[in-house]
């Protein structure tokens, strides 16, 4: 008895065979954790997790950021906010920032270049204009705008609420190669000419050279309302007026008694 209880505790570092495996297990359990985690993870937390003492815990989480920072990595294990958690090097912030900004080299899609259009030709816009101007939410692709660097706050609307209005930035210019707004192309250079307007609209007007006679048009309109069809179905004669009366007319074998 007194041989174990002159026993030193080791910890996790100073322990060998079977006390190393399991540091390294509860290292490698720490890492994997606070890698998903979306804030820093307090130590109780960990330890109860990887069920170990916390200040064994502790120890893990100093080891590890001295081992980061001696292997110069990219990245560190800081204890912040009363957790730990992984983040950038202060010394890698221009590379980060450079990718954050420049690095993307996703396309913007459909929706965001119309509500960028938008936006360029009608700054400074509020959200619900542009909203209003394509007719659906526009939250999304207005936060990947403002993300890119294309779009900013430009000022706040005079009128009730005080509405925040966008505007381009240097960013959009400068991805379009162009010194200021006024050399954005003018609108009206996309229009089509007059003939090509009234053909298009000729084409779009519901009138007899379409083919549908005007029952037809009664029958279809009587489908979308859910409501029966007017005109009477050829596969389904109408009963003569004498079966109908004999139908409602009282049982002659009833009528003797």
């Amino acid at each position: 008895m007194s041989d174990q209880s002159t026993q030193p505790n080791l910890t996790y570092s100073e322990s060998e065979g079977v006390d190393l495996v399991r540091r390294n297990e509860v290292a490698s359990a720490i890492e994997a954790i606070v890698m998903v985690a979306t804030d820093p993870v307090p130590e109780q937390l960990l330890a109860s997790l990887v069920e170990a003492p916390i200040t064994d815990v502790r120890d893990i989480c100093h080891e590890l950021a001295g081992e980061y920072i001696n292997e110069n990595r990219g990245f560190e294990l800081a204890n912040v906010a009363g957790g730990w958690r992984f983040q950038t090097r202060a010394n890698q912030s221009h590379y980060v920032e450079r990718f954050v900004i420049e690095g993307q080299s996703a396309k913007l899609s459909g929706a965001a270049l119309e509500t960028l259009a938008i936006i360029a030709y009608k700054q400074p816009i509020s959200r619900a204009q542009v909203g209003a101007i394509r007719g659906v939410n526009v939250d999304a692709v207005l936060k990947t705008l403002t993300s890119r660097g294309y779009v900013a706050e430009h000022s706040r609307d005079t009128g009730p609420g005080q509405a925040v209005l966008f505007g381009t930035t240097d960013v959009f210019l400068e991805r379009l190669g162009l010194a200021s707004l006024d050399q954005m192309p003018q609108l009206i250079d996309f229009v089509p000419p007059a003939h090509i307007v009234e053909a298009l609209e000729s084409t779009l007007l519901i009138s007899g050279e379409t083919g549908i006679s005007d029952q037809e048009t009664l029958d279809f309109d009587s489908v979308q309302s859910g409501g029966p069809s007017s005109a009477p179905r050829p596969t389904e004669p109408q009963a003569p007026m004498a079966e109908v009366i004999d139908l409602t007319s009282p049982d002659p074998d009833s009528q003797s008694d």
